[in-house]
């Protein structure tokens, strides 16, 4: 399947991104709690991702709430609103499911032709944001063979095809600009070193993992041209939510003089949040960290602070890249032509 997500027989087929990269598996999610489920273990993960996932998962309750034509918009909304509480920081999954839900009156019909405009959508919009990114690149460090750093996974896998900073970082090798790609392990369940390794072998981008500590000290150490994350959620100042170490590559970057681009889908901004204060932080799992491979690692009844996203101040952003191209956070520490 060219796409992480598909619709196909009346069911959300879903790449397993918790069987990568040892096993390439889809997943044929028929229900409601299934891609609930695929949401919260992340089998399904990258907030444009889970903002479509969320989108199919209300039309598979409107059909399975529909009888004799008529669809129960009470159960429907139920289920809604369960599907937007399965991940409370990327607000795509909660853009997504408002976004079908206002077609819930029309009925199944409706909500269905809706989420299948918004996976169609995904590809085309976060291929302009690939675009935008690489080009914004080019203008800021040059047409050059560069060294790159990024976070987490914004390939594919986390969007419905094309990815995001890491499909900016795709255009780029192509057009022969990536001397080397650096980045971190990521927690939760190592999706840096699992699934950005393995979209980066597949595209054969040379590429170099590390732990993710050791990305601020490469960034000290002269080793890179740019990093280039994408983001859960942008707020109206600029600020920024991203996979948990965002916030230390960006201090890095700033204290380098190496710029530090954030790109994402206009569905990943949220106006309606003046700042980064008011984000609410997923804390996942304390087992996540206490266990390696079903081994415990720490020592019984050891506490655990384990958030999947921190926040990043706009300070601290060159620009953030949306389809409609260049945003420039206010307090920006960089000026970035439109």
């Amino acid at each position: 399947m060219t796409r992480s997500l598909a619709w196909e027989d009346a069911a959300l087929v879903a790449v397993d991104q918790c069987a990568l990269p040892h096993e390439y598996r889809l997943l044929h999610l028929r229900t409601v709690d299934e891609v609930i489920d695929a949401i919260n273990r992340l089998a399904i993960r990258g907030a444009p991702a889970i903002g479509v996932a969320g989108a199919l998962a209300v039309a598979i309750s409107a059909a399975q709430h529909t009888r004799n034509g008529q669809c129960d918009e009470l159960a429907v909304r139920a289920d809604a609103r369960r599907i937007a509480d399965a991940r409370p920081t990327a607000v795509n999954l909660t853009w997504a499911v408002r976004r079908v839900a206002e077609r819930i009156p029309q009925g199944a019909g409706a909500v269905l032709d809706e989420a299948l405009v918004i996976l169609a959508e995904d590809e085309r919009l976060n291929l302009a944001v690939s675009e935008h990114t690489a080009d914004l690149v080019l203008r800021l460090c040059g047409h050059r063979p560069l060294r790159l750093v990024t976070h987490c996974n914004t390939g594919r896998l986390a969007t419905v095809a094309r990815g995001t900073a890491l499909g900016a970082i795709g255009l780029l090798a192509e057009a022969g600009h990536v001397e080397e790609v650096l980045f971190g392990e990521t927690r939760p369940l190592l999706q840096g070193a699992r699934l950005t390794a393995w979209e980066l072998a597949e595209a054969n981008i040379p590429h170099r993992l590390c732990v993710d500590s050791a990305l601020p000290a490469a960034l000290a150490a002269g080793m890179a041209d740019c990093v280039l994350v994408g983001a859960d959620r942008v707020c109206a100042n600029g600020d920024v939510a991203n996979k948990i170490g965002t916030y230390s590559l960006a201090l890095a970057a700033h204290q380098a003089g190496v710029p530090f681009i954030v790109a994402a889908p206009m569905s990943t901004v949220d106006e309606t949040l003046a700042d980064g204060s008011a984000i609410v932080i997923e804390q996942r799992e304390p087992d996540e960290v206490t266990t390696l491979a079903g081994v415990t690692i720490a020592p019984a009844g050891t506490r655990v602070f384990n958030p999947a996203f921190d926040v990043t101040p706009a300070e601290l952003v060159t620009a953030v890249v949306t389809e409609n191209g260049t945003y420039r956070p206010v307090g920006a520490r960089r000026e970035v032509a439109s």
